[in-house]
């Protein structure tokens, strides 16, 4: 489980690599201080991703992702160099500052718009069809692991209000239109929106 509240920014230190049956190996570059926070068999939120620590080192981590992860994620497009959004799991006692986040993306959405505001940001995505019955105004949404809150809402794109502070320390301040992005609605509207459909009140997804 997670926050949404990004602790760093790492990069990939190699091309990804094929790891057999389908899946491919990423060793990313981080901080020894997030490095000496986590051990082998660790979730490692990677860009809203939840995968598990196979290898360690003083300043790196690698991690595999399977054939679904790079079906329903943007990570199966990185390369050497890129930059990433990392979140260590919670520890007990740990404040939860963002939202229940578990690192499950559900789909990606396009950048359709940016508008700079002084020191701030605003940026437009567009809705995924299946998704759009978990995105309220005021709601919360993860969008590349990042905890956001839907600033304003139409039938086919969302918008988020982003901060100098969210600017800084994620890797959303480099997105530009036609960029692609994770995303992860909030748990507890997939499970409200489970129940209704199960009880015939709501259609269920396809």
């Amino acid at each position: 489980m997670f926050t949404g509240l990004i602790v760093e920014r790492g990069s990939l230190i190699d091309d990804p690599a094929p790891s057999g049956q389908g899946g491919v190996r990423l060793t990313i570059g981080l901080s020894p201080n997030l490095a000496g926070r986590l051990v082998i068999g660790d979730s490692l939120a990677v860009s809203g991703v939840c995968l598990t620590i196979t290898e360690k080192g003083i300043d790196r981590a690698t991690v595999e992702l399977s054939p679904e992860t790079l079906s329903r994620t943007t990570l199966a497009g990185l390369k050497r160099g890129d930059a990433v959004n990392l979140e260590p799991a919670l520890r007990m006692g740990d404040a939860l500052g963002g939202h229940w986040v578990q690192g499950h993306v559900d789909g990606t959405a396009r950048v359709v718009d940016r508008r700079d505001l002084s020191d701030h940001r605003v940026l437009a995505f567009s809705i995924p069809p299946d998704l759009s019955p978990f995105l309220v105004e005021k709601g919360s949404v993860t969008v590349d692991g990042v905890s956001l809150t839907v600033s304003a809402l139409v039938s086919d794109r969302f918008e988020v209000a982003l901060t100098p502070h969210t600017l800084e320390v994620t890797t959303l301040s480099e997105l530009v239109p036609g960029d692609s992005v994770n995303l992860e609605m909030d748990v507890l509207g997939k499970y409200v929106h489970r129940i209704l459909a199960a009880r015939g009140l709501v259609a269920p997804l396809p």
